[in-house]
């Protein structure tokens, strides 16, 4: 680490002009979550793998700013040159570098690696001590890492209407309406599973979301799809060419921009490909009419540097709502998905009870009793990787199965608390009787992308860790059970709900509450989301859309517990309608048992014991088709009804 820190610090001395700092952020040039090996820059720099962060080097110093999701993984995974941030408590990154870096200071970033939001956040900051944010020519990153990997060359697969549910040309109507609507000429497209919903095309360039690298523009006669050109099949490109949509190099993306700004990017199929300066004159006659659509959340600064900044409508693209609202084939095929999903977590959780008892000495999934302490032999003796491995293997047997929709969060103990926590085989814990297991887990299938949680003890919990999981299991229900109207904005509102009954004993958690799931794409959805954190974009919840429900606790050192479902937004059948704004409500559609021996069933309310019996009946009728006579047993005995002591 001291190498490559050393080697930029005198590239940034080189630099013309040179680099007071240099930021090395997490996205890739389209602002992803995830991001393909070649574009995990800050991971390389760093050695910190989590999904977020940023990272800045200094002269003097090297700093990593990560949520609270991933306070525990930074600190076992930084070297002592860094110095961790914690985002939510200690200052935001351009507030510490305006105070900390001198006067006029020369703060370099891969333009194409930032969004358009977080550079004029940043330039605004840097104004006051005349700081400047310098976009380097080439990542300085890539020229120290010399074992970069290859770029990927996944082909992009045409996803089938019968999953799609909805065609390319009923889409792009609906954008050119809006784009009608917004007095605007063109949309630049950066967001991955944008593009990918858009074109309904799919591809493996990043692991664990089904998308291929490339920009799309959108204008009101013309469409375009940049993508490396040997990625697309003789099929595809038929397909493209029936759509009327023109298939250009990635690379080209930079000087179409360029052409679009100043209306002179022309399509071969675009109906008019000469406009006479009378009707342009006519179609331009004020600046709005003139305008280009940019997302600032997810277009990278260098492509908005190629525009206009007075005539860029800077607002969420309208494909993100389109995309988080499911239309009738997408919905019925997440919930099939989920259902076959559920069937694989039960078989794995009947499975890891049985391997439990006989490897372990465990009282089981249903008793409570201390271990026999039993040791498995070095070649039979279960670890958090060779678990997960089994538990890959009873999804991969499912219809539809395209591969895991994130890494597996597989922990034991302590590695529980770890939110993120990823296990390497190498470096994973084994399996232990007397422990809290949490498995945070999701697969990709053709029909619908899945996010499962539960939290299991497989020996005697303590009071302490029962008192936490019911706590955990009752915010849960609330959650789910929420009905609230049309129109609320939910970051604060329905995240409260979820916190409420850990609040009670003045216990919480560092990371949002829901999130929306996408249909055969990235497991991680907006533009809405349930969470605690002023940043979280206001979107209202509707109808059709779909969102997680994942409360948890985590104690350093000890154990962490999360419950997970997802859950699909509905109309709600109320007495009353106050304001006449109508009523919403949630429909789980996530089916696995909750462990009755982690709950303390006398700090339930009569609705919660109801909510449960209910779902447990659900989720033995709906997974009984796919349960063998063993696994069937096992699953009527996790769902038996339950009732409190008189």
């Amino acid at each position: 680490m001291s190498e490559i820190l050393s080697s930029l610090r005198s590239l940034m001395a080189s630099h013309s002009p040179p680099l007071d700092a240099l930021v090395v952020p997490s996205e890739d040039y389209h602002q992803s979550e995830y991001v393909s090996a070649r574009d995990k820059r800050r991971e390389f720099v760093s050695g910190f793998s989590g999904s977020a962060g940023l990272a800045l080097i200094t002269k003097n110093e090297a700093r990593l700013w990560t949520d609270g999701r991933y306070f525990l993984q930074a600190l076992q995974q930084l070297s002592d040159e860094w110095t961790l941030m914690r985002m939510g408590e200690d200052p935001l990154v351009e507030v510490w570098m305006s105070d900390n870096l001198p006067e006029e200071a020369n703060i370099g970033v891969d333009s194409w690696c930032v969004s358009v939001d977080t550079a004029n956040r940043w330039g605004k900051s840097f104004a006051k001590k005349n700081q400047k944010l310098i976009t380097t020519t080439t990542d300085l990153v890539d020229q120290v890492w010399k074992s970069r990997p290859p770029s990927e060359m996944s082909p992009v697969v045409v996803h089938p209407l019968e999953f799609a549910g909805r065609s390319v040309s009923d889409k792009l109507e609906d954008l050119r309406a809006k784009l009608k609507q917004e007095n605007a000429r063109g949309l630049v497209i950066a967001a991955l599973d944008e593009v990918a919903w858009l074109y309904n095309i799919r591809g493996t360039d990043v692991a664990y979301c089904p998308v291929v690298h490339a920009f799309a523009i959108l204008t009101t006669d013309s469409a375009f799809l940049y993508v490396d050109k040997k990625k697309v099949s003789d099929e595809a490109n038929s397909y493209f060419n029936e759509l009327g949509v023109e298939v250009r190099e990635y690379t080209d993306v930079i000087s179409d921009v360029a052409l679009l700004a100043s209306d002179r990017l022309i399509s071969s199929f675009a109906s008019k490909t000469v406009q006479s300066e009378t009707t342009k004159d006519m179609e331009i006659d004020s600046d709005q009419h003139d305008r280009l659509w940019v997302d600032p959340a997810s277009c990278c600064y260098a492509l908005y540097s190629k525009l206009d900044a007075e005539k860029v409508l800077l607002q969420p693209s309208p494909i993100s709502l389109s995309k988080a609202l499911k239309n009738p084939v997408e919905l019925e095929g997440i919930k099939n998905a989920h259902v076959r999903d559920g069937a694989a977590v039960v078989q794995y959780l009947v499975w890891l009870d049985k391997q439990m008892q006989e490897l372990y000495g465990a009282s089981g999934y249903f008793l409570e009793a201390e271990a026999s302490k039993k040791k498995p032999s070095e070649t039979s003796k279960l670890t958090e990787v060779t678990v997960s491995d089994k538990l890959e293997s009873l999804r991969a047997a499912k219809e539809h199965f395209r591969g895991l929709s994130f890494p597996t969060i597989s922990s034991v103990g302590s590695n529980a608390a770890v939110i993120h926590y990823s296990p390497e085989p190498e470096a994973c814990a084994e399996m232990d009787p007397d422990k809290i297991y949490l498995c945070d887990s999701g697969a990709q299938y053709l029909d619908g992308t899945t996010d499962i949680t539960r939290t299991v003890h497989f020996g005697k919990p303590s009071a302490h860790e029962k008192e936490c999981y019911t706590a955990v299991f009752k915010g849960h229900v609330a959650l789910g059970n929420a009905r609230f109207p049309k129109g609320t904005t939910v970051s604060y509102t329905l995240d409260i709900l979820a916190r409420a009954p850990l609040w009670k004993y003045g216990l919480d958690y560092r990371h949002g509450t829901g999130h929306g799931v996408g249909s055969y794409l990235c497991v991680h959805e907006g533009p809405h989301q349930v969470s605690f954190r002023p940043s979280a974009r206001n979107v209202p919840l509707q109808a059709t859309m779909t969102v997680t429900d994942e409360p948890g606790y985590y104690e350093d050192g000890n154990f962490g517990i999360r419950l997970e479902n997802v859950l699909v937004v509905n109309d709600a059948e109320t007495e009353f309608n106050f304001g006449d704004k109508g009523y919403l409500q949630f429909e789980h559609i996530t089916w696995a048992p909750y462990q009755v021996k982690l709950i303390d069933l006398d700090e339930l309310t009569r609705e919660e014991i109801d909510w449960l019996n209910t779902y447990h009946s659900k989720c033995k009728d709906i997974l009984a088709p796919f349960m063998n006579q063993t696994e069937m047993e096992w699953l009527k005995k996790a769902t038996e009804p339950v009732s409190v002591s008189a």
